[in-house]
């Protein structure tokens, strides 16, 4: 891996992947693990996950395995970065791409003697890193300054980044929701991602309760997707739109994976399920209120992109709570504005449920 560094590492060596360890964005850096893999056919590629993200790693073509591993968010934890060190050093990597621009997420692979270390400066990190990059906030997009860390120095950034592409055997989905005991009845399967990071990027959960209600009364049924954090967003969705309505809140991100392949078509908030579904190939609405599409919608297409009619004039808005306290990039999103974006995508999608 010629990066026009001193540190070389050998030719079939394994290559590491430190991600951003948001669902959104760890899908986001398959993107990164196809380019690599196209460059390097011979180099295998791990990738450094939380539990919460690994049983993505299950279907992403391309990755080795997943190195787990739950590091603290709010303290340094020496002593557990010096044992994750020790098992990098085990696995022989000759390169790693750290993609956080944070001290802590460069500690493990600097202990751990990887000979190629590559990252965006940030933090002081100029001992920890060897292949310092600069210029990352002059790159708009978040697929633009993960994936050119995989490019050589210097390299310019492709037309176009491969998309993420999660293959999830359709069996294997068939198996989960027999196990489940789940039905349709025919009807199409719509799936719902109501929570999001921060209140600014959910539409209000009664628009969610309305939208539901109108699909159920069409013959459809509707899976409530999300953490136990949205379970409260399901039971308020679930109670409006009745007994075709199901809350599938689950801790195990790999319940919202299989129920997303079988979906016939999901509604997604800005948030890590949107970009779930998006590479899984399920027709997606993705609704953006406070933030652009352009900078943080998934590279796969959307079946629709749902934004508000009228002018906001303070959009684009990375605040986790309304900074206005109006709320009008989300609440001027009408149920009706959305159910026409599903019904269109109802009809790309074939009916699988």
């Amino acid at each position: 891996m010629n990066y026009n560094s001193q540190h070389q590492a050998g030719a079939g060596s394994p290559i590491l992947l430190v991600p951003y360890m948001w669902i959104g964005d760890f899908v986001r850096c398959h993107s990164v693990i196809r380019l690599l893999r196209e460059r390097f056919p011979d180099r295998p590629i791990d990738v450094l996950t939380t539990s919460l993200c690994a049983p993505l790693l299950d279907y992403m073509p391309g990755v080795r395995k997943g190195i787990v591993w739950n590091l603290p968010r709010k303290r340094l934890a020496l002593a557990e970065h010096r044992a994750l060190a020790d098992t990098l050093r085990a696995e022989g990597y000759g390169s790693v791409l750290v993609m956080p621009r944070t001290w802590k997420a460069a500690l493990a692979p600097y202990l751990a003697g990887i000979p190629e270390r590559i990252g965006f400066a940030g933090e002081a990190r100029f001992v920890l890193l060897n292949d310092i990059r600069w210029g990352e906030r002059r790159l708009p997009r978040m697929i633009d300054r993960c994936g050119t860390l995989a490019l050589p120095r210097g390299a310019e950034m492709p037309a176009q980044w491969p998309v993420p592409d999660l293959l999830v055997p359709l069996a294997d989905a068939e198996q989960w929701r027999a196990r489940r005991g789940l039905t349709t009845d025919g009807g199409p399967l719509i799936a719902f991602a109501p929570g999001a990071v921060g209140p600014s990027k959910r539409w209000p959960v009664v628009y969610f309760a309305e939208l539901g209600r109108r699909l159920t009364e069409t013959g459809a049924t509707v899976w409530v997707l999300g953490s136990p954090d949205e379970t409260t967003l399901a039971t308020e969705i679930v109670r409006h739109a009745g007994p075709r309505a199901h809350d599938l809140t689950s801790p195990d991100l790999r319940n919202a994976i299989l129920a997303l392949k079988l979906a016939n078509a999901a509604v997604s908030n800005d948030s890590g399920l949107v970009h779930v579904a998006a590479a899984i190939g399920t027709p997606t609405v993705g609704i953006f209120g406070p933030t652009s599409p352009w900078h943080w919608a998934p590279l796969n297409p959307l079946a629709g992109i749902v934004e508000t009619l009228t002018q906001v004039d303070c959009r684009p808005c990375h605040k986790p709570t309304c900074r206005m306290q109006h709320h009008r990039c989300m609440r001027e999103i009408p149920a009706s504005q959305v159910l026409t974006a599903v019904e269109r995508a109802l009809r790309t999608s074939p009916v699988r449920a």
